[in-house]
């Protein structure tokens, strides 16, 4: 078995207002990076094996926060990144519904096929992304059966993961929350994720947000 802490990196000022980063190198805000410490503290009696983050720099600074209670390095994992949203990415919410009003629903939606309008990037499907997700999850804990791992990533990875540990249906909407700088613990039996304890947020002085795909 491998015990997984799973964090959502800190607020961002685009998470504050409900603008949409996906793959876009977003930094923490003032508010995130207390959280970070926070995280940091509240995580210092629980030496892990190894820290995982996206390569996203709003994970990466959360990611060291934690780290450096503990004398180690980061290791970084792209497969770890938010999902990619296309033409959303760096826009609010009511931006997208407006430029992209049948898209926008499919997203409400949780279509799972659906794939956006390309920006930068072409935009992933929600099924691609679950995929890539629990694949980058179930890899990092088979890596380091029998131990403990803190995994920083995304909003929208975490609730892949829930989904898969509590066999929830990706088109289902989510009915738990994804908090920035949340404690969130699953375990990897072997055979699959299975939850053990979600959205601790005792340590946190300020209610952390979630907007992903409110």
């Amino acid at each position: 078995m491998t015990d997984i802490i799973l964090i959502r990196h800190g607020e961002t000022d685009w998470n504050r207002v409900r603008r949409m980063q996906g793959h876009l190198d977003i930094d923490l805000n003032a508010q995130g990076r207390r959280q970070a410490q926070a995280l940091a503290q509240a995580l210092a009696a629980e030496p892990p094996a190894v820290i995982y983050a996206s390569d996203l720099q709003r994970a990466r600074d959360t990611a060291q926060a934690i780290a450096e209670h503990h004398q180690i390095t980061v290791q970084i994992d792209p497969a770890l990144r938010e999902r990619c949203y296309g033409a959303f990415e760096g826009l609010k919410y009511d931006e997208i519904s407006k430029a992209y009003p049948e898209a926008f629903a499919q997203w409400r939606a949780r279509e799972p096929d659906a794939r956006f309008p390309a920006g930068q990037r072409q935009a992933e499907t929600l099924t691609e992304f679950s995929q890539r997700a629990v694949a980058a999850v179930t890899r990092l804990a088979q890596r380091h059966a029998g131990q403990k791992i803190i995994i920083v990533t995304h909003g929208g990875v975490l609730d892949c993961l829930y989904r898969a540990a509590e066999n929830i249906a990706l088109t289902e909407m989510r009915e738990v929350p994804m908090k920035n700088a949340a404690i969130n613990r699953l375990r990897w039996t072997g055979l699959g994720l299975q939850l053990t304890h979600w959205s601790q947020v005792a340590h946190l002085d300020a209610a952390a947000l979630d907007e992903i795909d409110r």
